[in-house]
């Protein structure tokens, strides 16, 4: 373990860890193996007991990877988000580019939620996971903000839970795309989870409050 504060060893661990999150999200947590690690990140076998203590640690550096990742995705999309009052359809809009990955079924997607439910039977997860859905509620609630609205801590937690479940139902259904369902059911319920800011003054010029 020592051999991880060098150079070089922290760029094998590195390597280690960046490899383990490929495998995880193109096929799952079944797909961690110390030896498919070692392969993808072209090097020796042992290199995986030597950095991590056990397969469960070096899983849980992946996921911290992953998350670490979306975190920096959020904080990405809402740059240059300007404040001017939206509609449901707007919002929603907004809402499903900030938390719904690209491409229907994506790998990235589907291990978000793999991710979640690993949490039951993982409980060294479920901090990592925990910290990333407060990370996703603080941007919805940026969203909101900017959009002219407001919604309370629970409700942030509404908007995020409504957006899960259209994307599961949606990643189980050919005929659904995750994004196109998740927009309709944000547009059904915005209204009422995160209505207009009455207090909020908007300038009629620039439509920032």
């Amino acid at each position: 373990m020592t051999g991880a504060v060098t150079p070089k060893g922290e760029r094998r661990r590195d390597a280690l860890v960046g490899a383990a999150a490929e495998l995880l999200c193109e096929g799952g947590f079944e797909a961690v193996r110390h030896r498919a690690v070692a392969t993808r990140a072209g090097l020796p076998l042992a290199s995986t007991t030597y950095y991590f203590a056990s397969l469960e640690d070096l899983i849980a550096a992946a996921v911290e990877h992953l998350a670490a990742g979306e975190e920096t995705v959020l904080r990405r999309r809402l740059d240059g988000l300007s404040r001017r009052r939206r509609g449901a359809e707007s919002t929603a809009d907004l809402l499903v580019e900030l938390l719904v990955d690209d491409a229907p079924g994506s790998a990235a997607l589907v291990s978000r939620y793999e991710r979640d439910i690993a949490c039951a039977r993982q409980p060294a997860l479920r901090d990592i996971q925990r910290r990333l859905r407060q990370q996703r509620a603080a941007a919805v609630g940026e969203v909101v903000t900017r959009s002219g609205r407001h919604a309370r801590t629970e409700h942030l937690g509404a908007l995020i839970g409504a957006v899960d479940g259209a994307v599961v139902s949606a990643l189980v259904d050919e005929r659904a795309t995750p994004r196109a369902t998740a927009r309709a059911t944000l547009i059904d319920v915005i209204d009422v989870l995160a209505p207009y800011d009455g207090n909020a003054r908007h300038d009629r010029k620039t439509g920032r409050p």
